[in-house]
């Protein structure tokens, strides 16, 4: 088993070296070639795969998952990953002819080249440990880039284990772990990158993004949000309670784009209430606390905050409400809350508290979901199509799944990420490729084109060089005035 006490910061003076050293390997153009990243990413996968079992135990370790969930959400998504962007990497990075082209232009053959960024910056959080820094480096790896990993300190097990595996299996040249807590990830970010990636809260997003800016570095935000769940009075409530409760208790909660608060038809509310306690029983038949398949809050200063959240709210518990805080357990957590202003839905809970808040209609439940968050990460309907497709077209969010709890997040080969508050920017699958790499546009004019081209030389008084060039480029419009 990792041993979190073997975890050690990395100097400031290492830090910097290695950030030097990123540059300069990328600068030598040793990782753009197609097969030396396909080797790479080859090797993460047996190193991962040899190592499934150091994992599992880190992430019992750090956050008290069960191997099945971390299989689910953390090995076997980063292996599936990898086998996708393996299979798929050679004509992802191949020159793409490019479309919408005038038949003036097309001699010039115009042509989009996929560029790898250059040296990155990639900053993991501990709710994913594993999936959530390994996802995006290999991202990274596929679009030709050198980077830096600094997994979270939150989850020091996970992060000593990932270290491990990439110190093992990667160019070190390349490829390097560091960690550390704010001093060293300040430190990283004073350092000139090509791209930073920032998995975590809006807080620290917004100073990632304020020193990314100070040097104009492009940034990835993967940020949290106060995700809504709107059930309407025609949702199947059965399946509505199992998938909702499945969201919460799921990491025990600590998942950044699971539902938030819940917003009930009142009409509907008591029999939702019934089936939550109903699909409680069924999920943890001894009780959450003694079930191997719950986890735990990652340390006491989550604890302490999703306590203080429970205790400052004015709502009703309805199913749970126990804590203790030596184990870091918090049973799932059902509050009826009289308010949108009420401290679990003002501020994202990340854990398994699910507040519910009656509404009289349709209405009224749009209107505060855009209240609350403009631009959640997750949007989640439940009711008829009709209801469904109305709340989608009057809302905004990163993603959204309907009926469920965020399956869209669930698939690793579709784009994934958020908006506005939540977030810019997104990757998984081909997606990670793509945010990691520059679409660099070329083309070549030939010689024999110069007689063509002369309308653009001057002088061009006296002459009808225009009139030639708008023959030529002019596009007529299908549509007329309005």
């Amino acid at each position: 088993m990792p041993d979190a006490q073997g975890y050690e910061n990395t100097s400031i003076e290492e830090i910097q070296a290695t950030a030097s050293k990123l540059r300069s390997t990328f600068a030598t153009h040793k990782t753009r070639p197609v097969e030396y990243r396909l080797t790479q990413l080859k090797r993460l996968y047996w190193a991962v795969k040899d190592n499934t079992q150091l994992l599992n135990d880190a992430c019992k370790q750090d956050i008290g998952k069960s191997e099945t969930e971390t299989y689910i959400t953390e090995v076997g998504w980063v292996l599936n990953d990898i086998v996708f962007v393996v299979n798929n990497l050679k004509e992802w990075a191949k020159d793409e002819t490019a479309s919408d082209i005038s038949f003036m232009n097309k001699p010039l053959k115009p042509k989009i080249r996929k560029d790898p960024l250059g040296a990155v910056f990639i900053i993991g959080t501990y709710n994913f440990p594993i999936q959530l820094a390994l996802g995006p480096l290999i991202g990274a790896i596929s679009a030709g880039c050198t980077a830096m990993l600094k997994p979270s300190e939150a989850a020091p097990a996970a992060a000593v284990a990932v270290q491990r595996i990439v110190t093992a299996a990667l160019d070190p040249s390349a490829y390097t772990v560091v960690q550390g807590a704010v001093p060293e990830t300040t430190a990283a970010l004073a350092e000139k990158w090509d791209h930073i990636f920032y998995t975590g809260g809006s807080a620290v997003g917004k100073i990632v993004a304020v020193k990314a800016a100070e040097t104009l570095t492009p940034v990835t935000l993967e940020l949290g949000g106060r995700n809504p769940a709107i059930v309407t009075k025609n949702a199947d409530l059965h399946i509505t309670a199992r998938r909702l409760l499945w969201g919460k208790t799921v990491n025990a909660g600590q998942v950044c784009v699971s539902q938030n608060y819940v917003l009930v038809d009142q009409d509907v509310f008591p029999t939702l209430v019934e089936e939550l306690r109903a699909s409680m029983k069924q999920f943890f038949p001894e009780g959450a606390r003694k079930s191997p398949d719950y986890g735990k809050i990652v340390n006491v200063r989550q604890f302490q905050r999703l306590k203080k959240m429970l205790d400052e709210s004015k709502g009703q518990v309805l199913i749970g409400g126990d804590t203790d805080e030596e184990s870091r357990f918090i049973k799932p957590t059902v509050v009826e809350v009289s308010s949108q202003d009420d401290s679990l839905i003002v501020d994202e809970s990340f854990g398994p508290i699910i507040p519910l808040l009656r509404v009289k209609n349709l209405d009224e439940a749009i209107r505060i979901a855009n209240d609350v968050s403009g631009t959640p990460l997750g949007l989640y309907p439940f009711g008829n199509k009709e209801e469904t497709s109305r709340i989608l077209l009057e809302t905004r969010s990163g993603g959204a799944t309907i009926n469920d709890s965020f399956f869209h997040a669930s698939i690793p080969t579709l784009a994934f990420g958020g908006v506005g508050e939540s977030g810019n920017g997104s990757y998984r699958g081909r997606a990670s490729f793509d945010c990691f790499t520059h679409r660099r546009s070329f083309v070549a004019t030939p010689g024999w084109m110069e007689k063509l081209l002369a309308a653009r030389y001057p002088p061009f008084g006296g002459t009808n060089k225009l009139a030639t060039y708008r023959r030529f480029t002019d596009l007529k419009p299908s549509f007329g005035r309005v």
